[in-house]
């Protein structure tokens, strides 16, 4: 996999080194470049970002606190697979987030507003027809950070910053089954949140997020 940067490194950006490399890694987790059990050796992703081993020492610390990544006796670092304790741990708190967010979206929205979402909507469509996942992944969480920064909340637009890491990672890792329906879902949301129904749109977002925790829980359970 080829590094990143104008001149084919990530060195050769202007953020610090250890924060371009860190970035990256979430980046490749999240979209499942680097799935699930999958072992990640300091000499492997120093050779895949084009950096020394030390910016890759330091991102990997992060990313275990982060809990994207798990290090095991003997194996070293490796790609953590969500269980069920952690999806029900993050479901909890995005079902009450995001139904407090569609509330108010629906209360304050502007047809500009509306708009947007229509766009990621169809745009999600497209995705899901061409059976690009990761893109699919990026618009669910642009939809619903679109959805938190109308609502008008600072609180749960600081919040959601940490949450949708990984809300996108545990979508993407399921997103071959839940794909079709998240983006019929989405739209039950949208068509309240443009009707100003603050009642359906909290309705449609709790639908949404119970759907979403069921199919990631089922899939933990096969794991």
């Amino acid at each position: 996999m080829p590094a990143i940067g104008a001149s084919g490194t990530i060195g050769s950006q202007h953020l610090a080194l250890r924060d371009q490399v860190l970035a990256e890694l979430r980046q490749r987790i999240v979209d499942g470049d680097y799935p699930p059990g999958e072992r990640l050796t300091e000499d492997r992703l120093a050779a895949d970002f084009g950096v020394s081993r030390n910016p890759v020492r330091e991102a990997l610390r992060i990313v275990e606190a982060d809990g994207l990544v798990t290090m095991l006796p003997r194996r070293g670092a490796v790609v953590a697979t969500p269980d069920a304790s952690t999806i029900a741990d993050l479901f909890a708190v995005r079902s009450s987030l995001e139904s407090v967010a569609a509330r108010l979206a629906a209360e304050r929205a502007t047809p500009q507003d509306v708009a947007d979402l229509r766009a990621l909507l169809d745009a999600a469509r497209v995705a899901t027809e061409q059976d690009d996942l990761s893109r699919v992944a990026e618009l669910n969480t642009a939809l619903h950070m679109r959805v938190i920064t109308i609502s008008g909340n600072r609180w749960l637009t600081s919040i959601a910053g940490s949450l949708y890491l990984h809300v996108q990672w545990v979508f993407r890792i399921g997103a071959a089954h839940r794909a079709p329906h998240s983006w019929h879902e989405h739209i039950r949301l949208v068509d309240a949140i443009e009707a100003g129904d603050a009642d359906e749109a909290e309705a449609a977002a709790l639908a949404h997020t119970d759907a979403a925790a069921h199919a990631a829980l089922e899939l933990a359970d096969e794991a």
